[in-house]
């Protein structure tokens, strides 16, 4: 077992040779992930990064135990995990205020706490004044908070988040990740992130998985040193981010 999965008690997660398959008849049964190995540490910020068809939405998915896997080991020393979607997955019938209330009214909370929990979550994500609207009303960054806003009412210790980024536009993602980091640190949760954008990696991570494709395996394993805050105009964050795109550019 690689030195990183040392010590299982530190570790929010820890997978060994994890292999799982494709469920569909169009698939026939191919792997979707082979052999794949790495753990989590308790608190740390992650990043799953890789080509199209590398399986990293489908990994995230084996983590949260929302797909089977079909060998090999998972370790899941968390709790309350949560995540959040690329596609926002709220309901469009719902406000924002009960968007977020969504989960603490499945968990039996009272009408009264999940309202008083919701408000402040979405005080936190700067969208309180925005309680009322329903999720055809907002940006898409603004959905994206209340996608964040959900998950952080039932206050996770693991949140995954896939590819949380992709449909916002710079401004708007500059700015989501300024609070993640804010709102990373304050919780002390461990995060884990399918992303596609190298700099993005860089900026936030602690440790970036590489996969590759046919079928989604580990490829490489990169720990960021990069003192935080993170310079992303700095001379060594330029060569972190160009040694990881070498490091994509040879395997896609």
């Amino acid at each position: 077992m690689p030195n990183n999965m040392t010590g299982t008690q530190q570790m929010t997660l820890v997978l060994s040779r994890v292999s799982a398959r494709f469920a569909d008849e169009e698939a026939r049964g191919a792997y979707a992930l082979k052999d794949i190995t790495f753990g989590v540490a308790k608190g740390s910020f992650t990043s799953i990064i890789g080509p199209s068809g590398a399986g990293k939405s489908t990994l995230a998915r084996v983590i949260l135990g929302l797909m089977e896997h079909e060998s090999g080991e998972i370790v899941r020393n968390f709790a309350r995990p949560a995540m959040v979607f690329q596609n926002y997955a709220l309901f469009p019938w719902l406000t924002a205020l009960e968007n977020v209330a969504f989960g603490l009214r499945m968990d039996g909370a009272s009408l009264h706490e999940r309202e008083h929990v919701a408000r402040e979550k979405l005080k936190e994500v700067g969208l309180l004044h925005l309680e009322k609207h329903y999720p055809a009303m907002l940006s898409g960054g603004q959905r994206q908070r209340v996608g964040l806003a959900r998950a952080l009412a039932i206050l996770p210790d693991l949140l995954v988040m896939d590819e949380p980024f992709s449909n916002l536009d710079t401004i708007t993602a500059e700015a989501l990740k300024t609070d993640l980091l804010k709102i990373w640190r304050s919780y002390g949760m461990t995060v884990i992130m399918v992303n596609h954008l190298i700099p993005d990696a860089i900026e936030l991570s602690d440790q970036i998985i590489v996969m590759g494709a046919h079928p989604g395996h580990v490829e490489k394993i990169l720990d960021v040193d990069l003192a935080r805050p993170r310079e992303v105009r700095g001379e060594q964050f330029f060569k972190e981010v160009d040694h990881l795109t070498e490091v994509i550019r040879t395997i896609s």
